[in-house]
């Protein structure tokens, strides 16, 4: 046992080398993912951006999410102005305090080993490094979601209502974050509070009314604060087509996710659903490495604990962990609509309690064999991983399981803390390797992975973007391309577009200074330069967030995003637009380089592409930097 001195060493020692690793080189991502630093940007000079989550500071549209994400990186750019490091910094900060939540929960219940175990697989897991280096909702997500757990948990212990009650309005609050993904782990939560917590079962049902209250406070008054404001005295709600709060949250983020349907476009983009979703090409180098050594431990302690009484707290502690792994890892295999690998950081926090916890019960229980097994079991699979990376580090997957494999069968026969321990450190090598070469490679773009490229194609940079190919290219290009509509057709028919590359007939190649759907590309010196001369309400409109987000960024001057994030919410309408103009608030309109970009899917506006026809129509075209840039104040 280490004296209580030396875990709090050890403790300290977990989390620096957890900042470290979430910290280091971290400016080398530049903005990384443009569409929220924009917003960032948008907060930090205006607080009723900062309030709604507009993606510019003149209001015109927010952001497709709940705007909590976004809070921590406006205020550090108002102290220390606007940086990768203001940006990112906040994130990193958000994984070290989700690591030290992993380490002091497994610890209320286990001896310091265990904590610890918990803290490193927590640390080093690959898409963890990877969103807590990034600027995406998740790592907020992920910090709130850790402390409900582990209010959760130490509610259970006493029957506490205060922590209970605590637990509901961290999960409401996480509403805010990432709307109802964060609700994913509360069924489990109650569920488990109200079979194995102490006290009368009266008590336990009101206990959780109380705390589903706190939920509802929590999550809710912002929607109520939204509601209440006149649409025509805030931005519009990004991400919905009928200007609802209560739309974007159960459709567009919400059933949609669920059952593929189309809202706002993007259609359904169902890749790789099903059971083994986790373990493919594209998530398991993400977050599998540990996960089926969780779900075993997790089976394994409800076994060994079977004759303990309702209340037991360690079967509790693990139930509570592991009702949030497999309810949101079914979620996220099953999910027929939008599906990225890096949202299956959601799962790290329970699968690395699961396995400090299980680890610690089957061995203080005398399950070495078991433990064998699992770690056998463990390393196999991680050199079926690392196998998948050709020409990286080609030497570790065989080391890897010859060291875990010799480990494992001296654990079949002898219950040896040092063997232990090799086979911990196998089990851990592959992600730790996965996880340095996260951190030492800059991420940028809508839809970073972590890890060395793979079968499933890479880590998609700042110009690839994951589940879309350029319309230049043999995939299904964006969604919503109409032939003959702006940006399609022949040579030259669209802004800031020109002719050449194969793929479906019609199809252009995008300027390599123009953004897109999921990249905001880098403005030409002259363009901006042009830009920033300006005293408009918008500088210039665009269509697509990601598109105004590149101008924005490089000006630091509202750009409006016609259609929000994919060109294709109503926002605004041609009638409101051309109002604009005549006003005088907006001076230039930006070509997108996007071809069929803001017309309408099954499920979108054709607002956009209504806009960008009518401004062609209207007014003269000029190229700046290779940008074509209309000026409406001349026609």
């Amino acid at each position: 046992m280490l004296s209580e001195a030396r875990s709090r060493m050890a403790s300290a020692v977990l989390l620096l080398g957890a900042g470290v690793l979430y910290v280091w080189g971290l400016g080398a991502s530049g903005w990384a993912n443009s569409y929220y630093s924009a917003a960032v940007q948008a907060g930090s000079q205006s607080w009723k951006a900062f309030f709604f989550g507009s993606s510019d500071a003149a209001n015109a549209i927010t952001v497709d999410k709940t705007p909590a994400s976004l809070w921590p990186m406006e205020l550090s750019v108002r102290i220390f102005g606007l940086n990768s490091w203001a940006l990112l910094v906040p994130q990193a900060l958000m994984g070290v305090g989700a690591v030290a939540m992993v380490y002091a929960t497994v610890r209320r219940l286990f001896p310091v080993r265990a904590a610890l175990l918990a803290g490193a697989a927590m640390a080093v897991t690959p898409v963890a490094v990877l969103m807590f280096r990034f600027n995406n909702p998740d790592a907020l997500l992920v910090l709130s979601l850790t402390v409900a757990g582990y209010c959760v948990t130490r509610a259970r212990e006493h029957g506490s209502t205060r922590w209970l009650v605590g637990a509901g309005a961290v999960i409401g609050f996480a509403f805010l974050v990432k709307m109802l993904q964060a609700f994913l782990v509360a069924p489990g939560f109650a569920l488990v509070f109200l079979v194995t917590a102490p006290g009368a079962l009266r008590r336990r049902v009101w206990q959780l009314l109380a705390a589903g209250a706190a939920m509802a406070v929590a999550a809710g008054w912002w929607l109520v604060a939204v509601a209440l404001v006149p649409a025509s005295e805030r931005p519009y709600i990004g991400g919905s087509q009928t200007d609802s709060v209560l739309e974007l949250a159960l459709g567009y983020n919400g059933i949609g996710r669920l059952n593929g349907d189309d809202y706002g476009g993007l259609g359904n983009l169902d890749q790789q659903a099903g059971w083994l979703r986790l373990f493919d090409s594209e998530a398991g180098g993400q977050i599998s490495w540990l996960l089926p050594a969780a779900l075993a431990l997790l089976v394994a302690v409800t076994w060994l604990t079977r004759r303990a009484p309702r209340t037991d707290p360690v079967r509790a502690a693990v139930w509570v962990w592991g009702s949030w792994l497999v309810v949101t890892g079914l979620v996220f295999s099953l999910m027929q609509g939008i599906f990225h690998a890096y949202y299956t950081v959601a799962l790290a926090p329970a699968v690395a309690v699961l396995v400090g916890m299980g680890t610690a019960v089957a061995w203080e229980r005398g399950a070495h064999r078991l433990l064998a097994m699992v770690a056998a079991g463990t390393v196999v699979w991680a050199y079926v991983l690392l196998s998948r990376t050709e020409g990286w580090n080609a030497w570790l997957g065989p080391v890897v399981v010859v060291v875990g494999l010799g480990a494992a069968l001296v654990l079949l026969f002898a219950r040896r803390a040092v063997v232990g321990l090799v086979a911990v450190v196998a089990c851990l090598a592959g992600p730790a390797a996965y996880a340095v070469d996260t951190a030492a490679t800059p991420h940028t773009g809508a839809i970073p992975t972590a890890g060395p490229a793979t079968a499933f194609g890479g880590r998609p940079g700042p110009t690839t973007g994951g589940a879309f190919r350029d319309q230049a290219g043999t995939g299904p290009g964006l969604p919503g391309t109409v032939p003959g509509g702006p940006g399609a057709g022949s040579p030259g028919a669209g802004p800031g577009w020109r002719g050449g590359g194969g793929g479906r007939p019609g199809g252009f190649q995008r300027s390599e200074r123009a953004g897109g759907l999921l990249d905001a590309g880098t403005p030409p010196a002259e363009l901006t330069a042009l830009l920033r001369q300006d005293g408009y309400t918008w500088t210039a409109a665009t269509v697509g967030s990601n598109n105004a987000a590149g101008y924005q960024l490089a000006t630091g001057l509202p750009v409006m995003a016609v259609g929000g994030f994919n060109g294709t919410d109503p926002a605004p309408t041609l009638d409101r637009f051309k109002q604009h103009v005549a006003q005088r608030r907006i001076h230039y309109f930006i070509g997108t380089g996007m071809g069929g970009f803001g017309s309408p899917g099954t499920g979108g506006s054709g607002e956009a592409a209504r806009i960008a026809a009518w401004v062609q129509d209207t007014f003269t075209a000029t190229t700046v930097g290779g940008i074509t840039v209309f000026d409406l104040t001349r026609k």
